[in-house]
């Protein structure tokens, strides 16, 4: 398939799809014209990037997954030593999200002790708050 049917089937765009294999998370053949052409196993390796994307793991983390992104990912991994590189680098970026989670908590705390009011319930639209 080409790359428009491949972003059409994926719910992507053709940009996402052209960096994705910029970084070396999907593969193209090429017709004699230059067109990137797609097997159908691209289709499951789209959605398990873009899956593990929304699911925090940065592109280079993804690249750690490359040898199980051309089947369905399991809702669950388990842990075995043949994918510790992988359990590693879950357990890395968990670590760094929880970093920024807490600093991220850190400064609306600061914010709201500052402006009090900005941590109360929001208002009815059209009612003014107290500014003091």
């Amino acid at each position: 398939m080409l790359i428009g049917d491949l972003a059409a089937r994926t719910g992507t765009t053709t940009r996402a799809l052209r960096y994705y294999e910029e970084q070396g998370l999907l593969e193209s053949e090429r017709t004699a014209a230059g067109y990137r052409v797609y097997g159908p196993e691209a289709q499951a390796r789209v959605r398990n990037v873009r899956d593990l994307l929304a699911s925090g793991f940065t592109v280079e983390n993804v690249k750690s997954f490359v040898r199980y992104l051309d089947s369905d990912l399991p809702e669950v991994f388990g842990y075995s030593p043949a994918c510790a590189a992988a359990y590693e680098v879950g357990a890395r970026r968990v670590a760094e999200l929880e970093e920024r989670i807490e600093a991220l908590s850190r400064m609306r705390d600061t914010l709201v002790r500052r402006m009090p009011w900005l941590g109360e319930r929001p208002r009815p639209q059209g009612v003014p708050g107290q500014i003091r």
